[in-house]
């Protein structure tokens, strides 16, 4: 998706054509309206054809016969009419596409044909009730903001003879410059369709570095998408969050300072324009809303300031005109509060919060019990990158208020940055969680995911290396794995127009991938068991949230991060029943039974007091077959006073309850009862566990240890012994716990044992279902691709990671073994902090060597630690280079650039060293991978020389002045209750000042980027062009920008 580059506001209009089809409001007096436009897709295409007499004209088609031109005006920086006079007879089919670099809006005798704001995805539209006999005119309106500007179309006309005649976009075309009627003249010949710098986007390849062309949108059989209305990013900003209001009109708020928007869109199956208006109160930047209790529930990530505040309707005028803040929210950014959900009994709001936010400071209540703790055997190793370092347990968590925002609770824990979820019919919440894609390739990776969050669940992320695996016993695992991605908008499909199957679906947004997925759900015991299946598609497609109209309708949003901003509606028009599906509880079904217990169970996740026939329930229940009921039951136990239960869960015959009781004591019963807690496992018959069992054991001695201390010597001969033999197991994860265990009681004969597993050939990993997946963001998805083409054995790396803890019992050829696996999972390709993970396992073993082995680390040249790589400087002479002088650079495209010196100078420049790109380089600012497939060569270059423009709040910097009048300039990377974490060099992550809450007197956003200007002025005039060409190819050697 391209971005920064769309300032095209409507009243460009305004005088070119009769009527505009957009008119920008004021504060309350007017709105903007456009007519919706049905989009070519998948499915629908071949639905268009309502005349038999002739066939359907195939998207292909249009890329065959007759070669359109790129055509313009005298001036690219001028906006222009093109017109063009067709004669026909009777029509039977009439079918065009088009694009421009870089706006259009088309239309064919007056009539709106569709626009295009993206000239890498040409819009295709049937266009047969808009011709007529005789002659019809074409009107193209275009702009262009720097760069090539181009405009190709093509049409072809199927005669009631069956004969077919094609238009195409050429010098016999009219062009007149916007605003000033005069004389006609002969269009600018660009290039013809296939030349650079677009390439062949009718036929679906893309030139210069953009991103795969498509052919329309991708959706199931029978359903349709309209795009509704794109937003004007000048007036309107870039909108991510949608919500709808008592009278089911649609709520839309900018992610920057634009405000909210209200809209109507028209009725589904018409042509009524939707109408937008912008609402005159002051707010914005809003991440969740939610209309309820007759006001407007905002919760805001930056703009008034992070916080729940409530909007209402004083005066009965339709406009919000009281703003009351209700709760500050701590924490901002992209990892800060985000979504709103009423809860299904209607009383009260629940409240999403990512991982950089704060609990509310005097939260009351917790499902979760509140001692949560990092939990961990060997210790964490913090981001090598330093992403959310300092950050601990919740993490991200979802808690309850009431309509006042006074009351809070917490409900779910343990996430890392969930920007949505929702309920299904039944009242069970469901949360779509993130992964860290700068962990791909570790062993802690962890992908997207969705989560069916239950009362007092523990999602089990942590800072660094030290989430969570899904088999803890004391966590919850994902109902399904998603992949790598972004996630955002969250809506089940409850109440809309669809088939049955897709009226149950839960439906979850990818920013990164433009894919939404339908997610179905089936009963499984207390839980669900799901199944993701690609609802909505497209590249690009920067989805932002999703709703279900009052209308029935789906309607879901694009934009985010400053990027162009459009609204689509997706409707149902094939031949399936879409009559509501009863969704209710059946008492009688064996699934809702258990669901039923599992919840008798959560009333007592709080303040709620077991009786003895309750505490009988649950500690009956610590052994249930079902893995929600015993998490449930723990966490009951958990919420009653100690002494009640001690002894009962301790002698509990079950392995499975005996685990639970054990793990419940762990996190509440005080050191005094470690020695019991261990005997009381190592009593069981663990020799004959199954695995996942195993691993329930293996943890639940984690949790004791790491909750109650280091067990006395006694007791850690005790635990050793029993544990030294089981390693190596069968079973790699099995294997993964073992170690972590025996490394912390010394073992003396692990690194033996390790040693030889680290010498065997490594585990190649293979995993093809991500291919089309990653195809939809070339730059994002090549670096996962490169990954996965080198992937390191994740499993040799924990093996590592563990071993680099163990100080004694090491045999010089151990060490050997140690550190050429380790040299070897250096050759391996992984994320941003790959590397740099290496690098601290290798820093720690040999820091914990004794004296005498590091000298014989040394001496056999064991230990390479990785060199810092000296830039190399650029050839020169350079220059203080403008934006004006770039873009006149640029003006002519690539062709012929230097792949070699490209690379060179993004060196030579420093991007590398802050900036991932095509899986190398620093971490401190944006990958560039993924970027640059949404900016043009204007767009980047701006970028380059005035990187304040445009500043994402997951890079912005902040100005803290301290009491004494000391200005500290950086990035807050973490915030506790006491102090900031800030990285004050931005080619330095590991450079972090900790600064005291106490001695703040202001923190104010920075208008100045992290990156430094001028970084170019260093190059010449072929090492700036080989560098734009380097990154707008994303590091494709093959591109057509380089070479003859």
């Amino acid at each position: 998706m391209r971005d920064m580059k769309r300032n095209w506001k409507a009243k460009s209009w305004l005088g070119i054509v009769g009527a505009a089809v957009m008119a920008l409001p004021a504060f309350g007096q007017s709105v903007a309206t456009q007519v919706p436009e049905v989009l070519e897709s998948r499915a629908s295409a071949a639905e268009t054809n309502d005349t038999p007499a002739a066939p359907p004209v195939a998207g292909s088609d249009l890329a065959k016969g007759a070669v359109a031109k790129w055509i313009w005006g005298a001036s690219a920086s001028k906006k222009y009419l093109m017109s063009k006079e067709v004669e026909t007879g009777a029509v039977s089919k009439a079918v065009c596409r088009f694009t421009c670099d870089n706006e259009v809006k088309l239309k064919v005798n007056g009539k709106d044909a569709g626009a295009s704001t993206e000239w890498q995805a040409p819009v295709t539209k049937d266009v047969t009730d808009m011709l007529k006999p005789g002659k019809n005119t074409i009107l193209a309106e275009v702009a262009n903001e720097g760069s090539a500007a181009g405009f190709a179309f093509k049409m072809i006309i199927t005669g009631a003879d069956g004969k077919t005649t094609e238009v195409v976009s050429d010098e016999s075309w009219s062009v007149v410059e916007a605003g000033k009627p005069g004389a006609t003249a002969k269009p600018k010949v660009v290039g013809k369709m296939g030349d650079n710098p677009w390439g062949n986007v009718f036929a679906g390849s893309v030139g210069r570095g953009g991103a795969q062309a498509n052919q329309g949108f991708q959706l199931p059989e029978g359903f349709q998408i309209e795009r509704l209305f794109t937003v004007p990013k000048a007036t309107h900003g870039s909108w991510v969050c949608l919500t709808t209001d008592d009278k089911g009109r649609l709520i839309a708020s900018d992610q920057g300072g634009m405000g909210l928007y209200r809209i109507i869109p028209g009725k589904p199956g018409t042509s009524e324009p939707t109408k937008v208006e912008k609402l005159d109160v002051k707010m914005t930047g809003a991440q969740g809303m939610l209309f309820a209790f007759g006001s407007l529930y905002v919760c805001a990530n930056g703009g008034p300031g992070s916080g729940l505040y409530r909007l209402r309707d004083t005066n009965g005028d339709d406009q919000f005109d009281e703003v009351v803040k209700l709760k500050e929210l701590r924490g901002g950014g992209e990892h800060g509060p985000h979504a709103l959900r009423l809860s299904p009994d209607g009383k009260s709001i629940l409240v999403s919060c990512g991982n950089h936010t704060l609990p509310p400071a005097d939260f009351k209540k917790s499902r979760v019990p509140s001692n949560w703790s990092e939990d961990h055997l060997l210790p964490r190793q913090w981001d090598a990158n330093g992403h959310a370092r300092g950050i601990l347990a919740p993490g991200g968590y979802i808690a309850k208020t009431d309509p006042e925002g006074k009351e809070w609770e917490i409900v779910s824990i343990g996430y890392r940055n969930q920007y949505d979820f929702a309920f299904n019919p039944e009242g069970e919440m469901f949360v779509y969680d993130a992964d860290m894609e700068w962990d791909f390739g570790m062993p802690w990776y962890r992908p997207t995911r969705v989560n069916h969050a239950t009362s007092g669940s523990e999602l089990g992320w942590r800072s660094g290396t030290g989430k969570w695996p899904p088999y803890y016993v004391d966590s919850l695992p994902a109902m399904v794995d998603i992949g790598p991605g972004s996630p955002v908008g969250v809506e089940f499909g409850t109440g809309a127009k669809f088939p049955a199957k897709y009226q149950k679906a839960l439906y979850i947004c990818d920013w990164t991938f433009g894919t939404m997925y339908a997610i179905h759900t089936t009963p499984s015991g207390s839980t669900y068991a799901a199944t993701k299946e690609e609802f909505v598609s497209r590249a690009p497609l920067p989805l932002t949230d999703v709703v279900i109209g009052k209308d029935g309708a789906m309607y879901f949003t694009v934009g985010g991060r400053g990027t162009q901003s459009e609204l689509y509606r997706v409707t149902y028009v094939g031949k399936e029943s879409t009559a509501p599906v009863v969704q209710g509880n059946d008492k009688s079904d064996a699934n809702e039974q258990l669901r039923q217990l599992r919840r008798k169970l959560e009333e007592f996740h709080g303040d709620s007091k077991a009786g003895d026939e309750d505490l009988k329930l649950i500690l009956a229940n610590l052994s249930h077959k079902d893995r929600f009921i015993r998490y449930a039951a723990r966490v009951a136990l958990e919420h009653q006073g100690v002494a009640m239960w001690r002894e009962a869960a301790l002698a509990t015959e079950s392995p499975a309850g005996r685990i639970q009781g054990v793990v419940a004591l762990a996190r509440q019963g005080d050191k005094g009862l470690e020695d019991k807690a261990v005997d009381a496992l190592l009593a069981l018959d663990f020799k004959s566990f199954d695995d996942p069992t195993m691993l329930d054991w293996l943890r639940s001695l984690q949790v004791v240890f790491a909750r109650m201390g280091e067990p006395g010597k006694a007791t850690a001969a005790k635990a050793l012994a029993a544990l030294d033999p089981l390693f190596p197991a069968k079973n790699a994860f099995v294997n993964r716990e073992l170690i972590n265990l025996v490394v912390y009681l010394d073992s003396p004969t692990v690194a033996g044992k390790a040693a030889k597993l680290l010498a065997a050939p490594p585990e190649e990993a293979k995993d093809d279902s991500l291919g089309g997946l990653l195809a939809r963001n070339s730059g994002y998805g090549g670096t996962i691709n490169q990954v996965m083409a080198n992937r390191p054995d994740a499993q040799k790396i924990h093996y590592l990671f563990a071993l680099r803890n163990l100080k004694n019992h090491w045999t010089i050829d151990q060490r050997k073994a140690f550190f050429t696996a380790l040299n070897e999972a250096r050759t391996r390709s992984g994320g941003a902090s790959y590397q740099g993970f290496l690098n601290n396992i290798e820093k720690d073993a040999y820091e914990n060597a004794k004296d005498t082995d590091r000298l014989a680390i040394e001496a056999l040249g064991l230990r390479k630690p990785a060199k810092a790589v000296s830039l190399p400087k650029p050839a020169g002479p350079g220059k203080a280079w403008t934006l004006d002088e770039l873009a006149g650079l640029t003006k002519d495209g690539f062709k012929g650039r230097n792949f070699a010196n490209g690379k060179k100078s993004f060196a030579s420049a420093r991007c590398v060293v802050c900036h991932r790109f095509n899986g190398e380089g620093g971490a401190t600012g944006p990958d560039l991978s993924q970027v640059v497939g949404r900016f043009s060569p204007k767009d980047l270059a701006e970028s380059i020389v005035d990187p304040n423009k445009v500043i994402s709040d997951q890079y912005r910097a902040s100005t803290i002045e301290t009491n004494s009048g000391k200005v500290i300039a950086g990035k807050i990377v973490n915030e506790t209750a006491a102090a900031l974490v800030v990285v004050t060099d931005p080619e330095d992550s590991t450079k972090v000042l900790e600064v005291k809450k106490s001695d703040v007197e202001s923190i104010k956003p920075s208008p100045v980027s992290l990156m430094p200007g001028k970084l170019i002025d260093g190059l010449n005039k072929d090492e700036v062009l080989d560098l734009l060409a380097y990154m707008l190819s994303r590091g494709d050697a093959t591109s057509p920008f380089f070479g003859k």
